[in-house]
């Protein structure tokens, strides 16, 4: 693996993933959700708040954060998985924030509808896209902006789409966008604007930077490439065992290891995880249960009995209904996006006298 930059140190150091032991909770405790912010995080008065919805609609609306809070409600576990999982064990190195495996969580947001707002202010027959842009300000790809993207009118009517203003039944944490966010399941986390301020309709493509230029899946710097939408299946398993404390790598006894885990597709549901221990050599079928919501990940388990002492690498993959599978080695691009490659967990197994 490619060295690590001061600057790839600096992100790291400001965001956080989630520990792996911690998918044995069906729903992330706050402090221990993923977290990644592009620029800083914005200090909002609640008071004095108020969401913008405006553009290409028939009645613009200025919203208090409790008149917002006064709409019909909605609850929902989803779960959120951050577009560059993976991207610090992808080969040529990319110098971006260097995620392993831990940036997913799911949490239970509660808030209210993008399609009941849409509706309350009335889009008109010309509009084709909705922006969504936040109080975050930077300078990213030497453009000075605020975060900001957009969907298909389409798509931000979709089932479950959101505005969130509570996340296990409490308000935002200020990391997690607190008064206001964005929530679209089954995309990936750039897509939930965080800290939102204004939702504009629009009669033509968004070509704001975090939407033309960020987040393309490219195999060169000049083409424009496709854009990043749902998140790509993939399984993760609690390691088992014992940690060694600097290399993480696992210890467990010679007898039956139970193994759990979590699973998740933005493209359907997921319809098996299968297990190896021999670094994907073979695979078993794992034990699936029932699923905690329909954009919630899924618990799997496995037992697995190792045969002999000694040294293995321990995987696990996802596979989902519309017949996606994860790779054993992603393919590469620019940004080391969606590389959802198997787990791959060093795992020594000690004899019973050790």
């Amino acid at each position: 693996m490619a060295s690590v930059g001061l600057d790839e140190l600096q992100l790291a150091a400001r965001n956080h993933g989630l520990p792996l032991e911690a998918l044995a909770y069906p729903v992330t405790p706050l402090g221990l959700h993923y977290v990644l912010t592009h620029f800083d995080i914005p200090a909002v008065d609640a008071a004095t708040f108020r969401l913008d919805i405006a553009g290409a609609v028939e009645r613009p609306l200025s919203l208090r954060l409790d008149e917002i809070q006064a709409r019909p409600a909605v609850t929902a576990a989803v779960t959120m998985e951050c577009a560059g999982n993976g991207r610090a064990l992808v080969q040529p190195h990319v110098v971006s924030q260097p995620w392993l495996l831990e940036a997913v969580g799911t949490m239970e947001w509660t808030g209210t509808s993008v399609a009941g707002l849409l509706d309350e202010a009335g889009v008109r027959s010309d509009a084709v896209e909705v922006v969504f842009e936040g109080l975050d300000a930077g300078i990213d790809g030497a453009v000075e902006q605020l975060y900001a993207r957009s969907l298909s009118l389409a798509d931000a009517r979709s089932d479950g789409v959101m505005l969130a203003y509570a996340a296990n039944g409490v308000p935002l944490l200020p990391q997690h966008g607190f008064p206001l966010r964005l929530v679209v399941p089954g995309w990936y986390g750039m897509t939930s604007v965080k800290w939102l301020r204004t939702i504009r309709v629009v009669a033509e493509p968004f070509q704001g930077y975090q939407q033309a230029h960020a987040y393309r899946m490219r195999v060169s710097e000049d083409e424009p490439g496709t854009p990043v939408t749902r998140m790509v299946p993939r399984a993760l398993m609690v390691p088992p065992g014992i940690p060694d404390f600097m290399t993480r790598e696992r210890f467990v006894a010679a007898a039956a290891v139970p193994i759990a885990g979590r699973a998740w597709s933005g493209w359907g549901g997921i319809e098996g995880v299968d297990f190896s221990s021999d670094g994907g050599e073979s695979w078993h079928p794992a034990t699936l249960a029932e699923p905690i919501g329909r954009h919630a990940w899924r618990a799997w388990s496995y037992t697995w009995r190792p045969d002999r002492p000694g040294r293995y690498e321990l995987c696990c993959a996802a596979r989902d209904d519309a017949g996606n599978r994860q790779p054993l080695a992603p393919p590469w691009n620019v940004g080391g996006y969606s590389n959802n490659a198997v787990q791959r967990v060093p795992v020594t197994v000690r004899a019973q006298d050790q």
